[in-house]
């Protein structure tokens, strides 16, 4: 395991592989910043958001789409912020956006979260490019993981203060027909936050509180767990070259006695072989 970016994120989450510009992205949620790290060159940057960020993904046009304490948004570019506007714009008091991530048919599924954690404060919405909304989940906690099968029948999804990993049958139109438990996490594990699936089809789940990354094949089986030198591991997506390399992010928000890597993002070299990520369709 390596240091892909040493940093002291508050609430570093929701790392994606921008597979065009061969790059990763991911957020400080509660610092409101995207970063973007590049491994060929070590090269990074930065940007501030108008709120709280909970996910920025590419979008097929260029740009970003981030989930925001208001809903979700658009930037065209990350050079100077960049031109900014609303996609859907749905402000709850004392509610932000989390983790998002975008399907195989290029629509956005993003969570919602109180920031008290309240039980069912929350829920999961997928957006199409035209700003199609549906509600997909609600009576959500805190919306986490969510990731598809290699043949996109299947959606995984994670709501973190269940300790679950939920699998979700989709139908034709893309939307849920049936819900059921893949895995129930042991209370002295920690809590199930961000996901990845690989191209085995096995579910990638960081730990939070948990300090490490466990893989779970299709069947729900436990054949991997990879211990990290932070407590509070968030999330975890496959880049680099040949989508081998598995990064990690991290959080030091709540700590009394943080890890000096706490908040970092960390990389598994080689760790298996993920599943190309499509960009947002709007």
């Amino acid at each position: 395991m390596d240091i892909a970016v040493r940093a002291q994120a508050a609430l570093g989450e929701g790392p994606t592989w921008d597979h065009a510009a061969q790059r990763l992205i991911w957020v400080d949620i509660l610092s409101s910043r995207v970063h973007t790290y590049d491994p060929s060159n070590g090269r990074r940057s930065v940007m501030a958001t108008e709120q709280h960020v909970g996910a920025a993904k590419p979008r097929a046009g260029g740009g970003l789409v981030v989930n925001l304490r208001d809903g979700v948004a658009l930037y065209d570019s990350m050079a100077d912020g960049g031109a900014f506007r609303w996609l859907h714009h749905e402000p709850v008091p004392g509610r932000r956006g989390n983790d998002a991530a975008v399907a195989p048919d290029g629509s956005l599924w993003a969570g919602t979260m109180r920031y008290d954690e309240a039980t069912g404060g929350g829920n999961l919405i997928r957006l199409t490019g035209d700003g199609t909304v549906t509600e997909v989940l609600d009576d959500v906690s805190v919306s986490n993981g969510t990731g598809w099968s290699p043949d996109g029948r299947l959606l995984y999804y994670i709501d973190t203060l269940t300790r679950r990993i939920d699998v979700l049958d989709l139908g034709e139109d893309q939307l849920p027909t049936a819900r059921r438990t893949l895995v129930a996490v042991e209370p002295e594990a920690g809590y199930p936050d961000g996901l990845a699936v690989d191209a085995d089809g096995c579910v990638w789940v960081a730990l939070w509180d948990g300090a490490a990354v466990r893989r779970y094949t299709p069947s729900g089986a436990l054949d991997r767990v990879i211990k990290l030198p932070v407590a509070r591991p968030t999330a975890c997506a496959f880049g680099g070259a040949g989508l081998r390399d598995l990064y990690i992010t991290s959080a030091c928000t709540g700590l009394e006695a943080p890890h000096p890597l706490s908040g970092s993002v960390l990389v598994v070299p080689d760790a298996g072989q993920g599943l190309e990520q499509p960009p947002f369709a709007g």
